[in-house]
C-alpha cells in the first residue's frame, strides 16, 4: 500500500520540523518513533515526547487508502539526508514494514501500530485567543529565554513567564540571578492571564518561528497552550507554578546611567572571561572618570584588564557580575548601544536597556569578587 510519494528534499522539511522533540532515549519505545496519518492526499506527521507535540500537515499522499502507522524518526531522517537530492521518494507500507525506495535504493523499517502513539488531548475550550506576527513572538522569546533556568528544582523557573494584559504582551525569564523582560502592544486581550510554557517548547518554538509578518495563533486552555503557524501546530502542556513577581524585580529608580558600544563591551567580555575562574565565572567592574574597567583572575594568579570609555561622571563604583549573564545578555540583542544603569550600591543589580525602547528590560545581580 502506497502512503507517500514526493521529492527527498520536499519531504524532509517537514519530518525535520517534527522531528526536533523525539527523544533519542526514552522509557517508552514508541516515542522515538513519529506517527505518520493519511486521510486522502493529506499526509500529517506527529511527534510527541508527551509534553510537547507538533504536527504538521503536507500533500505528499499517494494511494486510496486511508491508513496511520509509526517508524522510528531518526532512521527515517537519516535515511532521506542520504539519499540524493530532488530525487522521487516513495513510502509503502508492507506487511508491518515501512519501505522507502528512491531509484535502485531500497529500505524497510519496522513499525510500530499508531493505535499505541499516545497524542496530547484537544481541550475542551480556550481562554485566551489570539494572533501576531511570528517575528513578534520570535522577538519576545529572543529577547528573554537565555535567562530561563535550566534544570531547576524551582520548576516553575524553567520556562518563560507569557502575560496576557489587555492590550499588551509580556515574555518574562529568569535563573534567580539575573531576569529578562521584554512587552510587546497587542490587540484582542479581554482579560489577564499568566502561563509558563516549558523551557523546550520556547526552544522549538525560536526554531521553528519565522521572521516574517506571516501570524501565529495562540490558544491558551487550562494546562495546556497550542501555537499554530503555516502548517505546523504546536500543543504544549504548560508548567505549574507560581512565577516569581517580575515587577518588583525591575528598578524603577536608577538615576546613573551611562551608554556603552555593544559589540565593545561583548568582545572586551569575551576577551576578559579568557582568565576568570571556570566555576565563578566573576568579572570586576570598576566604574570612574568616564571609564569602565573589567577585570578577571584565575587561581593562577593570571590577570586580564579591559577598559572602555563611558560617560561616567559619578562617583566611582566597584562591583562584581558573573560574565556568563552578560555575555548571554550582549549575544542576543541587535542594537549597536546599551543603556547600563547603577546605583552608588555595589549590592545593587544592574539594569541593562536599549536606548529609546522602553519595552525591554535586564537586570543582574552582583557577585562578591
Amino acid at each position: 500500500m502506497q502512503l507517500i510519494q514526493a521529492h527527498r528534499d520536499a519531504l524532509l522539511k517537514p519530518l525535520t520540523t517534527v522531528a526536533g522533540i523525539v527523544e533519542r532515549r526514552h522509557t517508552l519505545p514508541i516515542l522515538a518513533n513519529i506517527l505518520m496519518r493519511k486521510r486522502g492526499k493529506v499526509v500529517s506527521f506527529v511527534a510527541t515526547d508527551l509534553e510537547v507535540q507538533i504536527t504538521t500537515n503536507t500533500e505528499f499522499g499517494a494511494g486510496d487508502q486511508d491508513m496511520a502507522v509509526t517508524v522510528g524518526a531518526r532512521k527515517l531522517l537519516d535515511i532521506l539526508r542520504a539519499l540524493p537530492a530532488n530525487e522521487q521518494i516513495t513510502i509503502s507500507l508492507v506487511s508491518n514494514k515501512m519501505t522507502v525506495q528512491c531509484g535502485k535504493s531500497r529500505f524497510a523499517l519496522q513499525t510500530l501500530a499508531a493505535t499505541d502513539f499516545p497524542t496530547l488531548a484537544e481541550p475542551e475550550a480556550t481562554d485566551i485567543s489570539i494572533s501576531l506576527p511570528q517575528r513578534t513572538l520570535k522577538h519576545l522569546f529572543g529577547m528573554t529565554s537565555y535567562a530561563m533556568a535550566q534544570q531547576d528544582i524551582r520548576y516553575y523557573l524553567n520556562g518563560t513567564l507569557l502575560v496576557f494584559e489587555p492590550g499588551m504582551l509580556r515574555a518574562v525569564a529568569t535563573d534567580g540571578h539575573r531576569l529578562a523582560h521584554c512587552s510587546h502592544a497587542q490587540d484582542g486581550i479581554q482579560s489577564p492571564r499568566e502561563i509558563i510554557v516549558p523551557r523546550k517548547t520556547v526552544q522549538e518554538l525560536q526554531r521553528l518561528l519565522s521572521d516574517s509578518d506571516e501570524l501565529v495563533s495562540i490558544d491558551c486552555a487550562a494546562g495546556q497552550v497550542r501555537f499554530g503557524f503555516d502548517q505546523v501546530e504546536l500543543v504544549s502542556k504548560l508548567v505549574e507554578g507560581k512565577f516569581p513577581d517580575y515587577k518588583r524585580v525591575i528598578p524603577t529608580n536608577y538615576t546613573r546611567h551611562f551608554e556603552v558600544s555593544r559589540e565593545a563591551l561583548l568582545a572586551s567580555l569575551q576577551r576578559a572571561a579568557i582568565l576568570s575562574t571556570d566555576k565563578l565565572r566573576s568579572v570586576r567592574f570598576q566604574l570612574a572618570d568616564n571609564n569602565l574597567t573589567a577585570s578577571s583572575t584565575n587561581a593562577d594568579q593570571e590577570e586580564a584588564l579591559e577598559e572602555i570609555e563611558v560617560n561616567y561622571e559619578h562617583e566611582a563604583l566597584d562591583v562584581g557580575f558573573n560574565v556568563s549573564y552578560l555575555l548571554d545578555f550582549l549575544s542576543n540583542i541587535k542594537q549597536e548601544t546599551i543603556r547600563w544603569s547603577v546605583m552608588p550600591d555595589a549590592n545593587a543589580s544592574a539594569l541593562l536597556t536599549l536606548p529609546g525602547d522602553d519595552a525591554f528590560q535586564y537586570v543582574v545581580m552582583p557577585m562578591r569578587i
